[in-house]
């Protein structure tokens, strides 16, 4: 079972179409489908909200509506509220990725909710009082107010980060041996020799340099200047033996 299946993303009180449309685009992102809206006031029409969820009408076509918070909730194992604001009640925070793991574990058995509240006010706290877990995204403490769907996006993306089925693309060549490696700096000293980049006399000094470059990768301003010295001799060296064939 994918777990996040399980994962639903309840909004309360949402005043706007946008944002519940914003939403759906970043559920889709996240691989989370399942929307509920608890005892919306929404003050304008879906038009604005079916143009911004683009591709994820069909979460928003599919939500489920409950005129009361409680049930939206009723009958989820975890119901994990949201809250930018500070108080007695709210103290227990943990921010998303330190507990995606394990409400994913919990959402095995039964519906987990991500509680997110109104645009202008958030989570009252009758219904803070009703979370069993409560989180809070890291941010500026300059600025903490946070976009609705950019939340939902945020949060989401660290259950689905949590989830484990992002798999990043990998080499599809094996890692270079050290005897192809060695070859490649022979070859590469004898082509800076042959293009006058370098004396032999000087190939212990430079290939030092090369060695590093091809180990970890142009990091410093040093490192770029090597290459660019090859590259200027290159075009130089190309020139030149042009000019001379036409003579």
């Amino acid at each position: 079972m994918n777990p996040l299946d399980n994962i639903r993303v309840v909004l309360v009180g949402t005043l706007y179409t946008g944002n519940v449309g914003s939403a759906c685009r970043a559920m889709a992102n996240m691989g989370i489908r399942n929307l509920v809206l608890a005892a919306p006031n929404l003050q304008n029409s879906w038009d604005e909200g079916e143009r911004l969820a683009v591709h994820a009408t069909d979460i928003m076509h599919n939500r489920k509506e409950f005129a009361t918070f409680e049930e939206a909730v009723a009958d989820c194992v975890a119901v994990v509220g949201t809250t930018a604001r500070e108080g007695l009640y709210r103290q227990h925070v943990k921010a998303p990725r330190d507990c995606a793991a394990d409400l994913l574990a919990l959402a095995q058995s039964g519906p987990v909710a991500l509680v997110f509240g109104r645009e202008d006010k958030g989570l009252l706290n009758e219904e803070i009082a009703q979370c069993t877990h409560l989180i809070r995204i890291p941010v500026d403490e300059g600025y903490t107010s946070i976009n609705l769907s950019q939340a939902v996006l945020i949060t989401c993306y660290e259950f689905f980060t949590a989830s484990g089925r992002y798999q990043p693309p990998r080499e599809k060549a094996p890692p270079a041996p050290q005897a192809q490696k060695m070859q490649l700096m022979k070859n590469w000293s004898a082509m800076l020799q042959e293009i006058g980049f370098m004396k032999s006399e000087q190939e212990d000094h430079f290939m030092q340099g090369f060695h590093r470059v091809f180990s970890r990768g142009v990091f410093t301003r040093d490192d770029a200047a090597l290459l660019l010295g090859v590259a200027r001799q290159a075009i130089w060296a190309t020139k030149n033996a042009s000019e001379i064939q036409k003579n």
